[in-house]
């Protein structure tokens, strides 16, 4: 997106956590064809992170791969002072890594239930500790939760649901707190999204379009889009806030 000739997003630095598939690379990318340098952190899959990284510096821009567990509190410190020595500034963190759980609540084993909760409600909490020493007034804060968040439909996913309902606290406090610096804080809850981990041809497939409104499932591009415009100067006056892009899942 370009305005009056010039990226919406130049001069600015992004951090998306998970930015090495999915969603996350979505947005990384996004971010870097709006004009942004884009770091991005992973746990595993190096190969696919420098993938990113190189096609947002075939677009002209700067991007970094960091390795971070997020279940590992020194890891996601390192990671965002890595970011602000890399690039000397931060105006926008993207919190999108999570991980997955399903199945009857009798079931959780203590163990998932700490590495859920680890990942999906402390690391983001972390992350944004993290980040808002080093953002700069008029920075932007988006985390990606879920339409389970809002609508929870089927039953077997109380521990996932429980994680992501978090953010909804941690967005609207955080923007409370945040906004004397102008700072925005946002929520996106994406819908059923076609990626390698939820394909829109696997098994559960047309269980879960058979819950949206729109009858399909989404891209990760329409999730990007709606980070884009919360992170971008249309946005600045949205804080606080969740936006479903989730084709009417809490319809």
């Amino acid at each position: 997106m370009t305005m009056n000739g010039t990226a919406a997003l130049d001069g600015k630095v992004a951090l998306v956590t998970g930015g090495s598939r999915g969603i996350g690379a979505a947005v990384a990318l996004r971010l870097a064809e709006d004009g942004a340098d884009v770091a991005l952190t992973y746990q595993g899959a190096a190969d696919r992170a420098e993938e990113v990284v190189a096609k947002i510096s075939a677009m002209g821009r700067t991007g970094l791969a960091v390795r971070a567990d997020g279940a590992d509190p020194a890891a996601v410190r390192a990671a965002v002072a890595a970011v602000a020595e890399r690039f000397g500034r931060l105006d926008i963190l993207v919190n999108n890594a999570g991980v997955g759980a399903g199945g009857p609540i009798e079931e959780m084993a203590l163990a998932e239930i700490d590495r859920v909760l680890d990942v999906n409600v402390r690391a983001p909490y972390l992350f944004a500790q993290a980040a808002a020493a080093h953002l700069a007034d008029g920075g932007r804060i988006v985390s990606i939760g879920s339409c389970i968040a809002q609508r929870v439909a089927f039953s077997g996913a109380t521990l996932y649901a429980t994680s992501k309902a978090a953010l909804i606290g941690l967005t609207k406090a955080l923007a409370r707190e945040l906004g004397p610096r102008g700072i925005t804080v946002n929520l996106v809850h994406p819908g059923p999204i076609d990626t390698d981990m939820n394909p829109a041809d696997g098994e559960s497939a047309d269980f879960q379009r058979g819950f949206t409104a729109l009858g399909r499932y989404g891209t990760a591009a329409e999730v990007a889009a709606a980070v884009a415009y919360l992170v971008g100067d249309e946005g600045r006056y949205v804080s606080g806030a969740e936006l479903a892009v989730d084709g009417g899942f809490a319809a």
